[in-house]
């Protein structure tokens, strides 16, 4: 905790810092100091996506970023911004920040912290942005903008990748100034992705300050727009947002060329990051083929949308079953998947049902166009990969737009202090979570509490690599367990392996650097054999 405190000490007037330097030159967003943290983690954001493709985010870049945010959050006194606003808000400020640094703190459960944001951030802030990386690890070829962010500040700022804690606190000063009291109530549930660096923290949160500042009548279209578009790329899975914010610029009449054009270079970037890495516009979706040498193999493709569509199911069907369902089975199945997950996808029906009975009865232009955006949401997702994590956010939504200015502050208090005190619970026992809901998978991988994060995050280490070579790639694989999380760089992991040996290819350096990126070329029978040893060697222990 202590070193979570050190870290808030210096990324939030830095990233205030950030947004107020931006907001003279182009307008606020909203009033307030919470208005330029927000929009100072968007702004160094977009910097270090750009900077990334030329420069790791190493400890230099680090350091000059940290020097001048805070440079400017003294020099534009924002100090007295922040003074005054715990002068006003000290006592519940203090207690709620206190209980978001305490399970920050905590292990990281989620596996994608092991499999993809980990490793994400380590490449990044060690080698950069790398062309054809897909091709190492598919995984890899989505480098979200929020690992980027989180790898410009992992070198010493945020080393234990405590980023989305920053995050919740900036949320809180937002909720506390806008006297906001129904954002509360989704404390609980955000501190359950507070120890890793997900990007399904930032997206949520965004997405609620956004729409909490159109519900508000915030006319800064062109701020809302960009901010909206920068959650799209944050998660493509939340096109809802931009397509909101374009159809309410469209029918307020406030559509004009300037006010897209931010948001439109926003895109622009996103789709040459996703080319850069993936070899496609949009990962992980094969359109466009603009024949670029680094794109991954056909077959690598093809077996990650079959995975895709066999989680969407929760794994209890195969590709082929699947795809002879009639359209009766693929909803039935999917609905009534056994466990939460069909508990997930029947509240997710029933709650759209629920917001298009509120937009009848509301009869209003901007509830319509939210509840468009949202069902255009859900059947996007429902055609590609139907699962309950990308849905999360539609409750979080729905649930801001039925009770919004309907929960005053001790309602909004009290539910805050009940939920944190159950999840509490079950985070520090989970074998209680495991036996009241042996569905939910991920209790499997809590570990609870330690006195020992009262002074530092949490944090596994494993530290256990074997190093083969295979044609002119030299790389490491993890042993005694299936992700590469501490792996030194180029890791790959047991599974990826597989795949590249099922489909009868291996990663290549495109020269002699990891800097120069990666492709793939078929390999031998003696190179197959060769990786097939590894695998045995993997499996064996």
């Amino acid at each position: 905790m202590l070193y979570i405190l050190c870290s808030l000490i210096i990324l939030l007037p830095a990233f205030a810092g950030f947004g107020s330097a931006v907001h003279k030159l182009a307008g606020n967003v909203w009033e307030d100091i919470s208005s330029k943290i927000v929009s100072g983690i968007f702004v160094v954001a977009i910097i270090f996506t750009a900077t990334a493709f030329f420069l790791p985010l190493n400890i230099y870049v680090e350091t000059v970023t940290l020097a001048i945010g805070l440079g400017l959050f003294f020099y534009l006194k924002l100090y007295l911004d922040l003074a005054q606003f715990l002068t006003q808000n000290l006592v519940l400020f203090l207690s709620i920040a206190f209980t978001i640094v305490f399970f920050g703190a905590g292990y990281p459960f989620i596996l994608d912290h092991f499999g993809y944001y980990v490793p994400t951030v380590k490449w990044i802030s060690a080698v950069g942005i790398v062309r054809g990386i897909s091709n190492l690890d598919l995984l890899l070829g989505q480098m979200s903008v929020w690992h980027i962010l989180q790898a410009g500040f992992s070198n010493f700022a945020d080393s234990f990748l405590r980023l989305n804690v920053i995050m919740l606190i900036a949320y809180l000063i937002y909720i506390l100034e806008k006297k906001s009291w129904i954002h509360l109530v989704f404390i609980p549930f955000l501190l359950l992705f507070s120890q890793s660096p997900s990007p399904d923290l930032p997206v949520i949160i965004f997405s609620l300050i956004i729409l909490n500042e159109f519900l508000n009548g915030n006319k800064n279209y062109g701020w809302l727009f960009s901010l909206s578009v920068f959650v799209f790329i944050l998660k493509p899975t939340m096109i809802w947002l931009p397509l909101f914010a374009l159809l309410h610029l469209v029918f307020s009449a406030a559509l004009k060329l300037k006010t897209l054009i931010p948001g439109i270079l926003i895109v622009l970037l996103f789709i040459f990051k996703n080319i850069w890495t993936f070899g496609y516009p949009v990962f992980p979706v094969q359109v466009f083929d603009l024949g670029f040498s680094w794109a991954p193999n056909p077959e690598i493709l093809k077996i990650s949308a079959e995975m895709a569509i066999q989680k969407t199911y929760d794994m209890q069907f195969t590709a082929e079953q699947i795809q002879r369902f009639s359209f009766f089975e693929y909803v039935y199945n999917w609905l009534f998947l056994p466990g939460i997950k069909g508990i997930i996808n029947i509240s997710l029906i029933f709650s759209l049902l629920v917001f298009l009975i509120f937009s009848l009865n509301k009869k209003s232009k901007i509830i319509w166009l939210l509840f468009i955006s949202i069902l255009i949401k859900v059947i996007a997702v429902l055609l590609f990969s139907a699962q309950y994590r990308f849905f999360l956010d539609v409750f979080f939504v729905i649930f801001l737009v039925l009770f919004y200015q309907k929960i005053s502050k001790n309602v909004g208090i009290t539910a805050l202090a009940t939920l944190t005190l159950i999840i509490g619970v079950l985070l520090s026992f989970p074998d209680l979570l495991k036996k009241r809901i042996p569905s939910f998978q991920l209790a499997n991988y809590m570990s609870g509490f330690n006195s020992s994060q009262f002074y530092k995050p949490s944090h596994f280490e494993l530290n256990k690599f074997k190093t083969y070579e295979v044609g002119n790639l030299k790389f490491n694989v993890v042993q005694d367990y299936p992700f590469s999380f501490d792996t030194p760089l180029p890791a790959i992991s047991p599974a990826f392996i597989q795949e590249d040996l099922d489909a009868g290819i291996f990663p290549q350096l495109r020269g002699k650097t990891l800097e120069e990126g990666f492709i793939w070329r078929k390999i031998s029978d003696s190179e197959k054999i060769q990786l097939q040893n590894i695998l045995d060697d993997f499996n064996s222990k």
